[in-house]
C-alpha cells in the first residue's frame, strides 16, 4: 500500500472512499474543516486532496487485498458506490468484506432512494443487495439514500433548452450534493445516534420534469421545455447522439420510485434542504449552455 501523510496517531480514523469524486471530496473537505483524522482511499495518489490531518492510500474496490491494506486502522468507513456496471454489486461486496477483514467497526454506505430488489432502476437494485450484505455482516452501520442530484440537472437540458426523457408525470425531489455531504458528515461524526438507521436524503419538494423545466425557464430567462418521450423513443437514440436525461432514471421517476420527500436533510444538518431556486442562485452560470 502506498500512503501519503501520517494518520497513525489518532483517536478515531475515518476512511473516505471516492475522495477524488464529486461527493467524496466534499465530505473529506468538510471533515478536514472539523479537524477530523482521515484516510482517503483513492485510485490515484496524485489526485488525492491535500487536507489537514488526512493521509491517502491507493486502492480500488476490485483489488480486495489492496483495499484491505488501505483501510487497516480505519474505524469508520464511508463507502461511496462504484460506477454503474454489471460488476457493481460484486465490487461492493468485495470491498465490504475486505473492510471487515481489516477491522473496520462501522460502515456508512451511500445507497440510493427506494433501493429494493424489484426496483425499476438498476442502480437501486444494486444498492439493495449491497445494503443487505452490510446488514447481514452484523457490523455497525448507517445507510444514506440520496435521490437524484440537483447538480446533474443542468446536464439534462440540451443546448436547445429541451429536457427529454420517459419520466411521464412522475415526481422527484432533487437533492444537492452539498446537502448530501453535510448530512453524511453529521452521520459520520454523530456516532451511535445513527446506528442501524437508514436516511432518505431529498430536496424540499417533489416536482415533475415539466414543473422542473418551467421553474428553470422562470429562473434563467431561457426557454426550457420538458419533452415527454416514451421508453421506445428514448431507447432509439444512439448513445453517442443522446443528450440530456438518463432514461433509466426517468423510468424510475415515472414508476413513482423517487417521489419521496424526507425531512432527514434539515434534521441532520439543522438547515433547510436546498431548492431548485437556491441551487441556481449559487450557480448562476449552470444553464449558460442553453441558447436564448
Amino acid at each position: 500500500m502506498r500512503t501519503m501523510g501520517d494518520d497513525r496517531e489518532t483517536l478515531h480514523l475515518f476512511g473516505i472512499t471516492g475522495a477524488t469524486g464529486a461527493l467524496g471530496r466534499r465530505i473529506a473537505e468538510r471533515l478536514a474543516r472539523r479537524g477530523e483524522a482521515q484516510r482517503l482511499i483513492v485510485r490515484d495518489l496524485n489526485r488525492a486532496p491535500e487536507l489537514p490531518r488526512a493521509g491517502a492510500a491507493m486502492a480500488a474496490y476490485e483489488d480486495t487485498a489492496a483495499f484491505e491494506r488501505a483501510v487497516k486502522g480505519v474505524d469508520t468507513l464511508l463507502l461511496v458506490p462504484a460506477p454503474e456496471s454489471d460488476l457493481r454489486v460484486e465490487l461492493h461486496l468485495g470491498a465490504i468484506d475486505a473492510a471487515l477483514a481489516a477491522g473496520v467497526t462501522r460502515i456508512v454506505y451511500v445507497s440510493f432512494l427506494s433501493a429494493g430488489p424489484a426496483a425499476v432502476y438498476t442502480a437501486a437494485r444494486d444498492h439493495f443487495y449491497s445494503e443487505a450484505h452490510i446488514r447481514a455482516a452484523g457490523v455497525a452501520h448507517t445507510v444514506l439514500r440520496p435521490g437524484l442530484y440537483l447538480d446533474l440537472l443542468p446536464s439534462w437540458v440540451d443546448a436547445e433548452g429541451l429536457l427529454r426523457g420517459p419520466a411521464g408525470r412522475g415526481r422527484l425531489a432533487w437533492v444537492s450534493r452539498d446537502d448530501v455531504a453535510d448530512a453524511a458528515v453529521a452521520v459520520l461524526t454523530g456516532g451511535d445516534a445513527h446506528e442501524g438507521r437508514t436516511y432518505d436524503l431529498t430536496g424540499p419538494e417533489a416536482v415533475t420534469l415539466g414543473e422542473t423545466a418551467r421553474r428553470l425557464s422562470a429562473l434563467t430567462a431561457r426557454r426550457i421545455v420538458y419533452v415527454a418521450e416514451t421508453w421506445q423513443e428514448s431507447a432509439a437514440w444512439a448513445p453517442s447522439a443522446r443528450t440530456g436525461a438518463d432514461p433509466a432514471a426517468c423510468a424510475a421517476i415515472a414508476a413513482g420510485e423517487l417521489d419521496a420527500v424526507s425531512p432527514a436533510v434539515p434534521e441532520l444538518t439543522g438547515r433547510p434542504a436546498q431548492s431548485i431556486e437556491g441551487f441556481l442562485r449559487t450557480r448562476p452560470s449552470a444553464l449558460h449552455h442553453v441558447r436564448r
